[in-house]
């Protein structure tokens, strides 16, 4: 046995494994947090792929804790699995890390090194996932019962706390840490790995504490294998015998009546696990279509705002807060109404809980997309007009008349207006009217995007200039900003660490996204006329900006324009859906533990657990199917998994309703049953062994 915490029963060595935990938990869900974004900024992926991606990879980390049990349990042990997939996973995450930096190749190499490295950490957090809270164990003896019922609380928090505290760091280190001209992913990926490193260090410093257990076959494959020569004996025999009272019984001509027994109940449980899948399917959208939702809405806390993938941190948080509450509050006071609280039913409840969580989402999405402006649809464009011109313009198109009233000078907000354009492409030569005076503004226009026709005047009337605009808001949230110069030189504006340089005569400079906040005193510079520091106000979330510099009395000044209206829905609505979510995940997933715990055979116990671990994997398979699949509007989506949420929560009840708990003294039962038998084949053999001796002695005398 290991050194001991000093006056206590908890041996020194669970230090080591806590910190680990901590540490690589930090690593993964660091990693996870910035992911979503990491696909969509820097691979520039659209929404669907990029969250078809994340729940890939999330299903992968879940299917590979069976790998790691096989290899745990029948090959190297629990320590040399942690050991070696830990080096596999820190492995990955160098690699994940150095796909995020821009010097090192081609998008092609980006995306290679990404994939790879995303495997990799899938193998590593999915192998020790089933091994280290199960060697913590290992590491008590068998009558300090309650210490190891408190290590795993303890270990419980260490897994939250590292998901805490990374999913509030590494959105910090990627947003306000500039690296390579962008948004720095290289260091919100390295601090994960970093963290991995430090994960395999201090276990692999414990190792002369340890208490370790060979391996002892693993009963996963025990099960396999009885489930298959149950089959396979029926389908031979079943011709030539009378069918027996379960189909399991079959195995009986070579496996023990106890196994057979074991892998019943557990049968019995995984039934009704089959359900379980649709709510991981909104659980963990949390990090990907939640995500997304929060760059499209108003982030800002005052002086201080918040990140999209920042918000994640809620529902570890909210974790910590609601564990206790419900076990010290809530559950007895609903017993206090004399309401019966089976495990089955708080799991129920806690769907619905994620049912409407996923409601609450789908009114959040309704409002958030009010300010976006969609794309025209195939055969027609999108176009708004800034008039210059210092006067009303009437436009007459060739067909039809998309603005019929008059456009006034400096028109603010512009509003787009959809042009049938009746080809994928087509030119157009447009009649504009100022006053008494016409010009005619030749135009060509492509299908399906977004344009700014600027009138301005000159010496033979009226010109026209035709801009195509960027009208999907920023994947970041972040404002986008450009620059319209109506003067006779070229100018440069500086804002935050962007500079924008305006060519003259009505040029247009590029797009680009700015920080959030108010910029009262811009630079400017340009060479023959006083350039004063120009205000443009509140520059604000997910909005489009273009700002027409026009000289006023000899100085320049600024006209700022709206094109794409900034988010009026602000973050803290998102604060009822992981509400919502959090008190879901207490009444199913801790509830779902227990039960699968209680509910299993001591040595079956690791099937179980299993089993649960494929339900997290299947969900996010679903989350793959939809999002690639169905094709819906995201409110739409989020409707659609609310209403199947509920529907399987109808399903999962009545077959709870028909389930039968095994009590404790059954478990008792089987096990007398089963040291009966052991002793009566032992008597068994005790006599045929006795009756063998006499035969030899019998023979003996005889010679």
């Amino acid at each position: 046995m290991s050194a001991k915490v000093c006056g206590t029963n908890y041996p020194t060595s669970i230090c080591f494994i806590v910190v680990n935990e901590f540490c690589e938990r930090f690593s993964y869900y660091g990693m996870k947090a910035v992911l979503t974004l990491y696909f969509l900024t820097y691979l520039h992926w659209d929404h669907d792929l990029s969250t078809a991606v994340y729940h890939a990879f999330s299903s992968l980390c879940y299917f590979t804790p069976i790998l790691g049990a096989l290899i745990a349990d029948s090959w190297l042990g629990k320590y040399k699995t942690i050991i070696y997939l830990s080096i596999v996973y820190v492995i990955g995450h160098v690699v994940k890390s150095l796909g995020a930096i821009p010097l090192l190749g081609n998008s092609s190499i980006h995306i290679a090194l990404s994939m790879v490295g995303l495997i990799l950490i899938a193998f590593g957090t999915g192998g020790i996932k089933p091994c280290v809270s199960a060697f913590g164990g290992d590491q008590f003896q068998d009558k300090h019962v309650s210490e190891r019922m408190k290590f795993f609380s303890i270990f419980y928090m260490s897994i939250n706390a590292g998901s805490l505290l990374s999913t509030i760091i590494t959105p910090i280190l990627r947003g306000d840490v500039e690296c390579f001209g962008g948004d720095c992913f290289a260091l919100a990926f390295g601090v994960p790995a970093a963290l991995m490193m430090v994960a395999l260090v201090v276990f692999i410093a414990g190792s002369s504490l340890y208490r370790q257990n060979p391996p002892q076959g693993n009963i996963l494959m025990e099960v396999c294998k009885c489930i298959d020569f149950a089959i396979k004996n029926r389908w031979r025999r079943s011709k030539y015998e009378s069918s027996r009272k379960h189909w399991l019984d079959w195995a009986e001509d070579k496996y023990s009546k106890r196994l057979i027994m074991e892998i019943k109940m557990v049968l019995r449980v995984l039934v009704l696990f089959i359900p379980l899948p649709m709510f991981w399917a909104l659980f963990d959208q949390q990090g990907s279509r939640w995500t997304l939702q929060a760059t499209r809405m108003n982030m800002g806390f005052g002086a201080f705002s918040v990140k999209p993938d920042q918000m994640q941190m809620l529902n570890p948080l909210l974790i910590l807060v609601f564990v206790p509450i419900f076990d010290l509050i809530i559950y007895p006071l609903v017993g206090l109404c004399r309401i019966n609280i089976t495990p089955l039913r708080k799991m129920a409840t806690g769907m619905v809980f994620a049912a409407l969580a996923f409601g609450a989402a789908t009114l959040v999405e309704v409002n958030a997309v009010k300010t976006v402006v969609d794309p025209a649809p195939a055969g027609k464009c999108l176009l708004q007009v800034f008039n210059l011109a210092r006067g009303d313009v009437h436009l007459r198109f060739p067909d039809g008349e998309p603005f019929p009233q008059p456009i006034p000078y400096l028109q603010d907000p512009p509003q787009y207006v959809t042009v049938p354009l009746g080809a994928p492409s087509s030119n157009f030569s447009i009649d504009v009217r100022l006053s008494r005076s016409s010009s005619a503004c030749d135009v060509a226009f492509v299908q399906q995007e977004a344009y700014s026709l600027i009138l301005h005047p000159s010496a033979n009337g009226i010109q026209c200039s035709l801009v195509q605009d960027h009208i999907k808001k920023d994947d970041k949230g972040a404002p986008l900003l450009r620059f319209l110069n109506t003067l006779s030189e070229a100018v440069s504006v500086t804002v935050g660490d962007e500079v924008f340089p305006v060519s003259s005569d009505y040029s247009v400079s590029a797009n680009k996204t700015v920080e959030r906040g108010e910029y009262n005193k811009v630079h400017c510079s340009f060479k023959s006329k006083t350039c004063s520091d120009l205000d443009l106000g509140l520059l604000d979330f997910g909005a489009s900006y273009t700002v027409i510099l026009v000289e006023d009395s000899g100085m320049m000044a600024a006209h700022k324009m709206v094109d794409v209206q900034a988010n009026d829905v602000h973050i803290a609505w998102q604060i009822p859906q992981y509400v919502l979510i959090t008190a879901g995940e207490v009444m199913f997933s801790v509830t779902g533990l227990e039960f699968s715990y209680s509910q299993a055979p001591a040595n079956m116990k690791s099937v179980l657990q299993a089993g649960w671990l494929l339900t997290v994997a299947f969900g996010n398979v679903i989350v793959l199917i939809v999002a690639e699949g169905a094709g819906l509007e995201q409110w739409k989506e989020f409707l659609l998994f609310a209403g199947l949420l509920l529907g399987v929560c109808i399903i999962f009840s009545i077959m709870a309703y028909f389930y039968t708990y095994v009590q404790p003294k059954q478990m008792d039962n089987l096990y007398l049953e089963d040291e009966d038998e052991c002793e009566g084949a032992l008597q068994k053999k005790k006599e045929e062994s006795e009756s063998i001796q006499l035969k030899k002695a019998d023979k003996s005398t005889r010679l």
